[in-house]
């Protein structure tokens, strides 16, 4: 069973020191979403753009966090913009050539 990818764009209004510093304190939170195997903050101070790719062990996870409270707090932050989400699946097989991190553990199975 393959996991599943999200991926998160959007441009920030702020001065990016303020960006990263209200953002810190929701990596606990975003932690802590069921189904999230992993998640990688994106910067891209030059166009004050932001956002991550997530790594969700099934659909059902992926779309659980799209539907809850942590991702209607970012798309309607009034700090943030241009707000751009696109889902993809995992090609499993030319991935493990590369080393993609996206192999799922017996645990994240169960979990």
């Amino acid at each position: 069973m393959s996991g599943k990818i999200l991926q998160l764009n959007f441009k920030f209004n702020v001065i990016s020191a303020e960006y990263k510093q209200a953002v810190a304190p929701l990596a606990d939170k975003f932690a802590a979403v069921d189904g999230l195997v992993w998640k990688i903050w994106l910067m891209n101070e030059t166009e004050s753009e932001a956002g991550g790719i997530y790594f969700f062990k099934d659909e059902s996870s992926r779309k659980a966090f799209l539907e809850g409270d942590l991702a209607a707090a970012v798309s309607n932050h009034p700090a943030l913009s241009d707000m751009s989400i696109k889902r993809f699946d995992v090609m499993d097989e030319i991935t493990a050539i590369t080393r993609g991190p996206v192999q799922l553990s017996k645990e994240a199975h169960k979990a």
